[in-house]
């Protein structure tokens, strides 16, 4: 290289370079430790250099005051379906048989851009399509504002089954991709991982019991073998993927967890005897209190909305899982915090987990440290240190104090970039 080459190539990377130095008046970490007062947090480019005491300023760095704030890591949602509607807003399967791919992914772009706003600067989706794989790769372009994305594709069960898209439509009906999820054999369960790893999935969504808002299915009973539960399991981990499984009964639940899943999602029929289970195991528990109560209040007032049978089946068991939080809270059981929508107010589960029982300082960390931990990105998200990512959300108060003031996120950075300030989109926000 010659010296001409040499120098334009280090007056580039300094013009793209940038520093940063946050002034936090209270910093909650993340760690689980106590919040401290009066810190900077120094970044380059997208990541976290330095977390030192007092109000530091560097030469050519730019610093945002937020003094009189309380600064924490971007909130993580652990479970979405990016291009998910709320069910209050439209018919369910109208619009599912009305709407294309391409559809949804202009709806989940709009969702993911609200998701941000919010605080949620991570998101594990757990079962989209294709778009939720292009609007993960968009957003980690610079195309698209959104939430860093780990995407699961088609949930992965049987014929007949919670994720069987032909429940309650005509049998003769067909349509390309609707036997992306199905599996009928520890063979197709193997095979269909591997088709998901190809077509560019985290990780793996699976079904192994009925469901709640599917036509057809009894949410109580297991509906995966645990042969084809186990072939799912080894393959995905044998891909370096983890496994989300959507379950209720407590039966499943626990063949599930010794078949090696990683994260229980929804849990609603689990006993002590499970939780203790999970516990023992390392399973994470991810509650989803938000979905219950938004799909509760459409049963109740419009239940028209919701398919065919499944209104019965949302006021029969939505009640279920605030009820049982307190027993998974006693047992120890690891939590991430996820709400199991997309549209919609991605906020609502800290106030239902901390109204449930869940201390506030824990209804946090599921939201950040715990929810890093289950993605497997705890070197890269969900805590304010050195090697990170610079995501971070600011309010104006002491949300260990006032927990409603964790869904009135006046400040939100991503990477090093600001998409929310003063409680308004910032510019970044409409690039």
């Amino acid at each position: 290289m010659s010296l001409t080459a040499a120098l334009l190539l280090v007056t580039v990377s300094f013009a793209t370079a940038k520093d940063i130095v946050v002034h936090a008046g209270t910093l909650i970490d993340g760690s689980g430790g106590a919040p401290r007062h009066d810190v900077s947090i120094l970044i380059h480019d997208d990541r976290i250099t330095a977390v030192e005491p007092g109000f530091k300023t560097l030469a050519g760095a730019e610093v945002v005051d937020l003094s009189k704030a309380t600064v924490l890591p971007g909130f993580i949602d652990c479970h979405v379906h990016v291009a998910a509607k709320l069910p209050s807003r439209t018919n369910a399967v109208e619009d599912w048989l009305t709407h294309s791919d391409l559809d949804r992914a202009f709806d989940a772009a709009l969702f993911a851009r609200q998701m941000l706003q919010q605080g949620f600067t991570s998101a594990r989706d757990a079962g989209g399509g294709d778009e939720s794989v292009a609007l993960r790769d968009a957003i980690n372009a610079g195309k698209t504002p959104g939430p860093r994305l780990w995407v699961a594709l088609e949930p992965l069960g049987p014929t007949g089954g919670h994720g069987d898209p032909r429940n309650g439509l005509d049998p003769k009906l067909a349509h390309v991709g609707w036997e992306n999820g199905i599996v009928d054999s520890p063979e197709q369960a193997r095979l269909r991982v591997r088709e998901h790893k190809r077509r560019g999935a985290d990780l793996i969504k699976l079904m192994p019991s009925g469901g709640i808002a599917s036509t057809g299915d009894d949410p109580r009973a297991q509906t995966m073998t645990n042969e084809e539960i186990r072939a799912a399991v080894e393959a995905a981990h044998a891909l370096g993927m983890k496994v989300a499984a959507h379950i209720y009964p407590a039966g499943a639940i626990e063949n599930a967890v010794r078949a090696g899943v990683d994260s229980v999602e929804h849990g609603s029929f689990a006993t002590a005897q499970t939780f203790a289970l999970m516990k023992e195991k390392g399973t994470y528990l991810v509650p989803t209190l938000t979905v219950y109560d938004v799909f509760y209040q459409v049963a109740q007032e419009h239940p028209e909305l919701l398919p065919p049978g499944t209104a019965q089946k949302e006021l029969a068991n939505d009640l279920l899982p605030k009820k049982n939080l307190p027993l998974a809270l006693k047992s120890g059981v690891k939590i991430a915090y996820g709400t199991d929508i997309g549209e919609g107010d991605h906020t609502e589960e800290f106030a239902l987990l901390t109204a449930n029982g869940m201390s506030v300082q824990n209804a946090i960390l599921a939201a950040t440290r715990n929810a890093a931990e289950l993605i497997g990105a705890s070197d890269r998200i969900g805590s304010l240190q050195p090697g990170r990512y610079a995501d971070l959300v600011a309010v104006g108060g002491d949300p260990l104090a006032d927990p409603a003031l964790l869904r009135k996120v006046d400040f939100v950075m991503k990477g090093g970039v600001v998409y929310r300030a003063q409680g308004k989109p910032a510019t970044a926000a409409a690039e």
